[in-house]
């Protein structure tokens, strides 16, 4: 379907510059752009390829001001990135599916709402309870007594263990694993260790996504929470009890050790690892490959480092970092030409 930069101009509420009957049927990159295709301009880093790009549309923010004209015609906007999201709402073209596949198993005593789609070969286990349009893709197993809210979508080879609670409008991506066995083990004689049972479950609420092969594991005892709205990418570890606090979001390869608490409306880096049974305060902003080996208490606050510790004095720390070899060859100079005393002889 083709859009003409005035409709989407009027759509995301922008100032238009440029032919408002410039048409579009596509998205590419900036750097990529091709005629009959609207791109953006968020981070100024990018800013040159405006004045190269072959995109017939690009979204910018409010305040830009072309260096030399643009072949291109620009739809101004508070945040092109966000607008840019708006669209793609609109253009995305999810299958949208009903009914039960042949070569499914469902237990009779399962409970299915209405609009509900089954893929071949996913199992759904006695005691489930399955929400009305929830979209169940091929492969998935859902065991005993989960339950799933309304217009949740789980897609292909997703493993979903007993009694773990999903809310509404979720999206667990391909591979995931939530309500496996968390990770406890009690010492005994020896080098021995004894296998704790874990006896709690998952509860993930509304509006939160799961990226593929991202972990969740059941509680030891009560509940490993993920509040609404969080975001988890690909490939993220959520230990035992972990508590996760609304609109968080996490980048891919990190690890979160169990009972430990992370606020609301944080940010989280690929790479970071927190150790187990400390509190993340909310609106705290992690590095990435950051190193989190104690409590964070104050809100807003933004670290990194291994171990990690506020963003600005890690970040001075670091340039005296790079400098060691030379200030160590500097000092070694000073002790030969006799100005300082070496320290052996101190």
């Amino acid at each position: 379907m083709n859009f003409t930069a005035k409709q989407i101009a009027g759509f995301l509420g922008g100032k238009l510059e440029g032919d408002p009957e410039a048409e579009v049927n596509d998205v590419s990159r900036i750097e990529e752009g091709r005629p009959g295709t609207l791109s953006f301009l968020s981070n100024m880093k990018y800013q040159h390829h405006i004045y190269q790009t072959s995109s017939s549309v690009v979204l910018v923010q409010n305040d830009f001001v072309p260096a030399t004209p643009v072949s291109c015609t620009l739809i101004k906007v508070d945040d092109p990135y966000r607008s840019l999201a708006k669209l793609l709402v609109m253009l995305e073209k999810r299958p949208n599916r009903t009914g039960i596949e042949p070569m499914t198993f469902i237990h009779e005593n399962a409970e299915l709402g209405k609009e509900v789609y089954v893929g071949a070969f996913s199992y759904i286990s006695k005691g489930a309870k399955i929400g009305n349009n929830v979209k169940i893709f091929p492969q998935v197993y859902i065991s005993e007594d989960v339950v799933i809210g309304d217009d949740t979508w789980i897609y292909s080879g997703a493993r979903i263990h007993n009694n773990s609670v999903i809310g509404a409008h979720c999206l667990i991506h391909s591979g995931v694993v939530i309500g496996g066995d968390g990770f406890g083990f009690a010492p005994v004689t020896g080098s021995n260790f004894t296998k704790v049972p874990q006896i709690g479950n998952v509860v993930i609420e509304d509006y939160v996504e799961i990226g593929t092969n991202t972990t969740i594991d059941r509680a030891t005892i009560g509940s490993t929470m993920i509040r609404k709205g969080v975001k988890l990418d690909n490939l993220i570890q959520i230990g035992h009890n972990v508590d996760i606090g609304e609109n968080t979001v996490i980048a891919a390869q990190t690890g979160v050790s169990g009972s430990t608490r992370i606020g609301k409306n944080c940010m989280i880096g690929g790479q970071v690892g927190i150790i187990g049974h400390i509190n993340i305060a909310d609106g705290t902003k992690i590095a990435a490959q950051s190193g989190v080996g104690q409590s964070v208490r104050a809100e807003g606050t933004a670290i990194q480092g291994s171990p990690a510790f506020e963003v600005m004095p890690y970040q001075r720390s670091y340039v005296y970092f790079k400098k060691l070899p030379e200030l160590v060859e500097r000092i070694r100079q000073l002790e030969q030409s006799g100005h300082i005393k070496n320290k052996e002889e101190v």
